[in-house]
């Protein structure tokens, strides 16, 4: 079976433009279930662009996304296409800092109902089971009755992935999470990404290109809006157009040497 075929998440021939600029030119994406996958380039590639035509907030131009069993979300709306099951967080982190790390969690459970109702509601032992099993998974533990304004930069993303999880989506579009995070808190994130893409499928727009190396399995490469080279990590450091327009250096294809 193909990566097509097998592909929860796919983006066929997607363009977008504003006021005559195309930012993405027929790119495609396809995405298969329980896959870590980078979505790396120079700024202006258009990584950031496609994130927000899969989770409904910018509408393409031309081509078609498709998500699970061929379900056209192209025109859906942002809150249907969450409703579906793709989860997207941005850069900074989007939590209730005047509340506890739990309380946190226990909204994002319960989203549908106000906060007042979730907040006194009686949590069954089976949600509660869910709750710590998230703080486990996030880190948080020992500081689940913290406020959470509080919490560390890392661990206020922490967090907030763990809000996401818990409303259970089947694709998680991530922005930069490691982004001002210290060197330890990267390495626990990029453990925390490989963990859940066990059990769902994760896109990470990144930079940092030490993080990208050390914990991608798949790489997408964009470049002026356009799908420039996909692979391992190797494959794409070893590609002489990757090197010349991503990491600003060309090959000496006699000598095998990388120039500046």
């Amino acid at each position: 079976m193909g990566v097509a075929e097998a592909a929860i998440l796919e983006c066929r021939d997607v363009t977008v433009e504003f006021d005559g600029f195309k930012a993405v030119q027929g790119m495609n994406l396809a995405l298969a279930k329980a896959e870590l996958r980078f979505l790396i380039g120079p700024n202006g590639a258009g990584k950031t662009t496609m994130l927000d035509v899969i989770c409904g907030k910018v509408k393409p131009t031309a081509g078609k996304v498709t998500f699970g069993d061929k379900v056209d979300i192209t025109r859906k709306r942002e809150h249907q296409i969450a409703e579906l099951g793709i989860g997207r967080k941005f850069q900074a982190p989007s939590i209730f800092p005047s509340m506890t790390v739990m309380e946190n969690l226990e909204i994002a459970m319960r989203q549908k109902r106000t906060v007042a109702a979730t907040l006194f509601a009686r949590m069954k032992v089976e949600e509660q089971d869910r709750l710590h099993q998230q703080l486990r998974m996030i880190g948080l533990e020992e500081k689940a009755h913290w406020r959470s304004g509080g919490l560390s930069h890392g661990e206020k993303q922490w967090l907030e992935i763990g809000m996401m999880l818990l409303q259970e989506p089947e694709v998680l579009l991530l922005d930069e999470p490691v982004a001002g995070m210290t060197d330890k808190e990267t390495d626990k994130t990029g453990e925390l990404l490989v963990q859940i893409a066990t059990k769902r499928s994760v896109v990470v727009v990144e930079h940092d290109m030490d993080f990208v190396r050390n914990f991608a399995s798949l790489v997408t490469v964009m470049h002026e809006g356009k799908l420039l080279k996909e692979g391992s990590m190797e494959d794409v450091q070893g590609d002489d157009r990757v090197a010349e327009v991503y990491l600003g250096k060309r090959r000496d294809a006699h000598a095998g040497r990388s120039t500046a």
